[in-house]
């Protein structure tokens, strides 16, 4: 497996294998807002819409954070109400682009077919619902939406990825994968998880 096919960025909203019976989950990361103030520090601890967590960053300095889940509890926007000075229900919005996998991988999911619905550390690809082995190598993908995506340039006689919406992703599969005669064992993995009656994964 490649360095930059391991590392490259996240969607907000990926797929995983639900931890309480293995069909597909629905993934968000949380949002973190830095704590601004000690006396801020109560109002978050006592907060039901917030997790209070004391961080460490790279030089061991320790900071406060609270930590937003929409897949817990809907949008900031609507859900959030009266905040400390200083801070906005916007705060713990998402911004418009992907994270990258260095930064703090917790978020919320929720199954598709059972009632779990819980706070989660991702753990990236065994967790990954879209994800096939071939040849003691995994191949995944975050979501239905970009599984079809890499099923299309894995087919393709061009492979042109260029102005493709997941081209960044596209871009750094593994060389394993791509050559011929990866292509039909590779891409008939992908296409029976994509069948609506494949709702349960068991371990690759």
């Amino acid at each position: 497996m490649t360095r930059l096919y391991e590392f490259t960025n996240f969607p907000h909203c990926i797929d995983i294998i639900c931890p309480a019976c293995r069909h597909r989950a629905e993934f968000e990361f949380g949002e973190t807002v830095q704590i601004k103030l000690k006396s801020d520090v109560t109002f978050f601890q006592d907060s039901r819409l917030f997790e209070y967590w004391k961080f460490t960053d790279h030089c061991g300095h320790h900071w406060h954070g609270a930590v937003y889940f929409q897949g817990l509890h809907g949008s900031p926007r609507q859900t959030i109400g009266a905040l400390p000075a200083g801070y906005s229900a916007e705060d713990w919005d998402h911004p418009p682009y992907v994270r990258s996998r260095s930064e703090w991988p917790i978020g919320a999911f929720r199954c598709t077919y059972c009632p779990a619905r819980r706070i989660h550390l991702l753990k990236w690809p065994s967790d990954a619902f879209f994800s096939i082995s071939y040849r003691n190598h995994v191949l995944w993908a975050y979501h239905r939406e970009s599984t079809i995506a890499l099923m299309e340039y894995l087919t393709s006689s061009k492979r042109n990825i260029w102005g493709h919406g997941w081209a960044p992703f596209l871009l750094h599969v593994p060389t394993i994968f791509k050559v011929r005669k990866a292509r039909d064992p590779v891409v008939k993995q992908l296409a029976a998880l994509l069948k609506p009656e494949c709702g349960q994964r068991r371990s690759i």
